[in-house]
Protein backbone atom coordinates (compact mmCIF):
# COMPACT_ATOMS: atom_id res chain seq x y z
CA UNK A 1 0.00 0.00 0.00
CA UNK A 2 0.96 2.94 -0.77
CA UNK A 3 2.36 5.53 2.32
CA UNK A 4 -0.19 8.58 2.88
CA UNK A 5 1.17 12.19 2.32
CA UNK A 6 0.88 14.10 5.93
CA UNK A 7 0.77 17.66 5.80
CA UNK A 8 2.13 19.06 9.54
CA UNK A 9 1.34 22.88 10.31
CA UNK A 10 4.39 24.46 11.25
CA UNK A 11 5.67 27.72 12.72
CA UNK A 12 7.89 30.81 11.43
CA UNK A 13 10.29 32.02 13.77
CA UNK A 14 13.83 33.46 13.56
CA UNK A 15 16.24 30.40 13.99
CA UNK A 16 20.52 30.51 14.09
CA UNK A 17 22.79 28.40 12.31
CA UNK A 18 26.15 28.74 12.11
CA UNK A 19 26.56 32.71 11.37
CA UNK A 20 23.30 33.52 10.18
CA UNK A 21 19.91 34.39 11.87
CA UNK A 22 17.08 33.90 9.43
CA UNK A 23 13.18 33.29 9.65
CA UNK A 24 12.61 30.11 9.21
CA UNK A 25 10.04 27.38 9.20
CA UNK A 26 10.20 25.44 12.20
CA UNK A 27 8.09 22.18 13.40
CA UNK A 28 9.65 19.92 17.00
CA UNK A 29 10.90 16.71 15.32
CA UNK A 30 8.40 14.52 17.19
CA UNK A 31 5.69 15.39 14.64
CA UNK A 32 7.69 13.65 11.68
CA UNK A 33 8.78 10.93 13.92
CA UNK A 34 5.40 9.78 14.79
CA UNK A 35 4.10 10.22 11.02
CA UNK A 36 7.15 8.26 10.02
CA UNK A 37 6.98 5.45 12.74
CA UNK A 38 3.64 5.02 11.78
CA UNK A 39 3.97 4.89 8.13
CA UNK A 40 3.19 7.92 6.53
CA UNK A 41 5.86 10.41 4.88
CA UNK A 42 5.84 13.69 6.77
CA UNK A 43 5.89 17.48 4.77
CA UNK A 44 5.97 20.32 6.22
CA UNK A 45 3.61 23.47 5.60
CA UNK A 46 4.48 27.01 6.49
CA UNK A 47 2.27 29.22 6.89
CA UNK A 48 1.26 30.58 3.28
CA UNK A 49 -1.54 32.81 1.51
CA UNK A 50 -5.10 30.72 1.71
CA UNK A 51 -4.82 30.74 -2.18
CA UNK A 52 -2.80 27.77 -1.70
CA UNK A 53 -5.04 25.80 0.00
CA UNK A 54 -6.57 23.62 -2.61
CA UNK A 55 -3.26 22.84 -4.14
CA UNK A 56 -2.55 21.63 -0.41
CA UNK A 57 -5.73 19.41 -0.61
CA UNK A 58 -5.21 18.06 -3.78
CA UNK A 59 -2.21 16.61 -2.84
CA UNK A 60 -1.97 15.51 0.45
CA UNK A 61 -3.78 12.14 2.40
CA UNK A 62 -3.97 13.96 5.75
CA UNK A 63 -3.45 16.79 7.73
CA UNK A 64 -1.91 17.43 11.15
CA UNK A 65 -2.51 20.56 13.15
CA UNK A 66 0.34 20.88 15.75
CA UNK A 67 0.79 22.74 18.58
CA UNK A 68 2.19 26.13 19.08
CA UNK A 69 1.15 29.80 20.07
CA UNK A 70 -2.59 30.78 21.45
CA UNK A 71 -5.18 31.65 18.75
CA UNK A 72 -6.07 35.42 18.54
CA UNK A 73 -8.98 35.52 20.96
CA UNK A 74 -10.32 37.97 18.36
CA UNK A 75 -11.36 35.30 16.27
CA UNK A 76 -13.98 33.79 17.99
CA UNK A 77 -15.02 37.50 19.58
CA UNK A 78 -13.88 37.85 22.92
CA UNK A 79 -11.12 40.20 23.95
CA UNK A 80 -7.59 39.30 24.74
CA UNK A 81 -6.64 38.15 28.59
CA UNK A 82 -3.08 39.15 29.87
CA UNK A 83 -1.95 35.87 29.51
CA UNK A 84 -2.92 35.18 26.51
CA UNK A 85 0.10 35.00 23.62
CA UNK A 86 0.42 37.79 20.70
CA UNK A 87 -1.68 36.81 18.00
CA UNK A 88 0.25 35.30 15.21
CA UNK A 89 -2.11 36.73 12.35
CA UNK A 90 -0.47 34.98 9.18
CA UNK A 91 -0.37 31.44 11.17
CA UNK A 92 -3.90 31.85 12.26
CA UNK A 93 -5.67 33.25 8.95
CA UNK A 94 -3.47 29.91 7.50
CA UNK A 95 -5.09 27.39 10.01
CA UNK A 96 -8.14 28.49 9.94
CA UNK A 97 -8.61 28.38 5.96
CA UNK A 98 -6.66 25.44 5.87
CA UNK A 99 -8.78 23.38 8.56
CA UNK A 100 -11.94 24.75 6.79
CA UNK A 101 -10.96 23.57 3.43
CA UNK A 102 -9.38 19.79 5.26
CA UNK A 103 -13.45 19.04 6.39
CA UNK A 104 -15.48 20.31 3.15
CA UNK A 105 -12.55 17.82 1.36
CA UNK A 106 -13.45 15.21 3.97
CA UNK A 107 -9.55 14.11 4.53
CA UNK A 108 -8.47 12.60 7.80
CA UNK A 109 -6.68 14.95 10.01
CA UNK A 110 -5.80 14.92 13.50
CA UNK A 111 -5.45 18.03 15.36
CA UNK A 112 -3.14 18.30 18.62
CA UNK A 113 -3.29 21.02 21.36
CA UNK A 114 -3.50 24.35 19.97
CA UNK A 115 -4.49 22.08 16.77
CA UNK A 116 -7.45 21.17 18.45
CA UNK A 117 -8.20 25.12 19.15
CA UNK A 118 -8.04 26.02 15.49
CA UNK A 119 -10.00 23.36 15.12
CA UNK A 120 -13.13 24.20 17.44
CA UNK A 121 -12.48 28.27 16.82
CA UNK A 122 -13.11 27.05 12.78
CA UNK A 123 -16.15 25.52 13.87
CA UNK A 124 -17.30 28.26 15.46
CA UNK A 125 -16.71 27.50 18.89
CA UNK A 126 -14.68 29.31 21.71
CA UNK A 127 -11.95 28.85 23.93
CA UNK A 128 -11.14 29.10 27.77
CA UNK A 129 -8.21 31.75 27.65
CA UNK A 130 -6.70 30.86 30.86
CA UNK A 131 -7.91 27.55 32.61
CA UNK A 132 -7.12 29.04 36.11
CA UNK A 133 -9.73 31.45 36.21
CA UNK A 134 -12.19 29.01 35.60
CA UNK A 135 -11.05 25.61 37.45
CA UNK A 136 -8.94 27.27 40.26
CA UNK A 137 -5.69 25.47 39.66
CA UNK A 138 -2.71 25.31 37.69
CA UNK A 139 -2.66 21.09 37.69
CA UNK A 140 -3.37 21.44 33.39
CA UNK A 141 0.00 23.61 33.14
CA UNK A 142 2.33 23.21 36.26
CA UNK A 143 5.04 24.52 34.22
CA UNK A 144 4.53 25.68 30.75
CA UNK A 145 7.95 24.44 29.54
CA UNK A 146 7.54 21.10 30.20
CA UNK A 147 4.96 18.15 29.97
CA UNK A 148 3.38 16.35 32.72
CA UNK A 149 1.33 13.03 32.60
CA UNK A 150 -2.16 13.35 33.51
CA UNK A 151 -5.64 11.22 33.83
CA UNK A 152 -8.30 11.69 31.14
CA UNK A 153 -11.86 9.66 30.67
CA UNK A 154 -12.84 8.97 26.95
CA UNK A 155 -16.26 7.56 25.55
CA UNK A 156 -16.08 4.12 24.98
CA UNK A 157 -17.73 4.76 21.90
CA UNK A 158 -15.95 7.59 20.68
CA UNK A 159 -12.58 6.69 18.37
CA UNK A 160 -10.63 7.37 20.64
CA UNK A 161 -12.64 5.43 23.01
CA UNK A 162 -11.85 2.12 20.85
CA UNK A 163 -8.80 3.12 20.52
CA UNK A 164 -7.26 3.83 23.90
CA UNK A 165 -9.99 2.45 26.11
CA UNK A 166 -12.32 4.11 28.99
CA UNK A 167 -9.17 6.06 30.61
CA UNK A 168 -5.50 6.71 29.55
CA UNK A 169 -2.76 8.79 30.90
CA UNK A 170 -1.64 10.99 28.56
CA UNK A 171 1.23 13.89 28.45
CA UNK A 172 0.34 17.44 28.14
CA UNK A 173 0.66 21.38 29.22
CA UNK A 174 -1.96 24.18 28.48
CA UNK A 175 -3.31 27.28 29.80
CA UNK A 176 -6.41 27.25 27.65
CA UNK A 177 -9.27 24.51 26.74
CA UNK A 178 -11.83 24.65 24.53
CA UNK A 179 -15.00 26.39 25.64
CA UNK A 180 -18.11 26.27 23.83
CA UNK A 181 -17.79 23.34 21.09
CA UNK A 182 -17.91 24.45 17.41
CA UNK A 183 -20.61 23.06 15.06
CA UNK A 184 -20.30 19.28 14.78
CA UNK A 185 -18.12 19.10 17.22
CA UNK A 186 -18.26 16.52 20.23
CA UNK A 187 -16.77 16.20 23.07
CA UNK A 188 -15.27 12.55 24.26
CA UNK A 189 -12.34 13.07 26.77
CA UNK A 190 -12.33 15.22 29.78
CA UNK A 191 -10.06 15.80 32.80
CA UNK A 192 -11.28 15.13 36.22
CA UNK A 193 -12.16 18.76 36.29
CA UNK A 194 -14.41 18.14 33.60
CA UNK A 195 -12.13 20.08 31.25
CA UNK A 196 -12.75 19.16 27.64
CA UNK A 197 -9.39 16.97 26.64
CA UNK A 198 -10.25 15.75 22.74
CA UNK A 199 -13.16 16.06 20.55
CA UNK A 200 -14.13 14.22 17.27
CA UNK A 201 -15.90 15.59 14.47
CA UNK A 202 -19.29 14.26 13.63
CA UNK A 203 -19.14 12.60 9.72
CA UNK A 204 -15.65 12.32 9.06
CA UNK A 205 -13.49 9.67 7.88
CA UNK A 206 -10.90 10.58 10.91
CA UNK A 207 -11.36 14.26 12.68
CA UNK A 208 -10.05 13.65 16.32
CA UNK A 209 -8.55 16.86 17.96
CA UNK A 210 -6.50 15.66 21.64
CA UNK A 211 -5.48 18.42 24.22
CA UNK A 212 -2.44 16.18 25.16
CA UNK A 213 0.83 15.76 23.01
CA UNK A 214 0.59 11.77 21.59
CA UNK A 215 3.45 12.76 19.90
CA UNK A 216 5.36 13.04 22.87
CA UNK A 217 4.22 9.65 24.00
CA UNK A 218 5.73 5.80 23.30
CA UNK A 219 1.94 5.08 22.94
CA UNK A 220 1.21 5.94 19.30
CA UNK A 221 -2.08 4.08 18.82
CA UNK A 222 -3.65 7.42 17.50
CA UNK A 223 -1.48 7.85 14.92
CA UNK A 224 -1.55 4.70 13.56
CA UNK A 225 -5.17 5.28 13.13
CA UNK A 226 -4.87 8.27 11.94
CA UNK A 227 -2.55 6.95 9.13
CA UNK A 228 -4.73 4.17 8.39
CA UNK A 229 -7.32 6.52 7.52
CA UNK A 230 -5.33 8.43 5.40
CA UNK A 231 -4.11 5.87 3.85
CA UNK A 232 -7.69 4.47 2.79
CA UNK A 233 -8.85 7.70 1.30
Amino acid sequence: MARALIGITSDMAAARWGDWIREAVLSPQTYCRAVERTGGVPVLIPPIPPGGIPRLIDRLDGVLFTGGADVDPALYGAARHERTDQPDATRDRFELALARAVIDARLPFLAICRGLHVLNVARGGTLVQHLPDTVGHHGHAPDRARLSFHDVRMDPASKLGKLLGEQARVPGSHHQAVGRLGDGLEAVAWADDQVVEAAELRGSPFGVGVQWRPEESDDLRIFEAFAEAAEAG
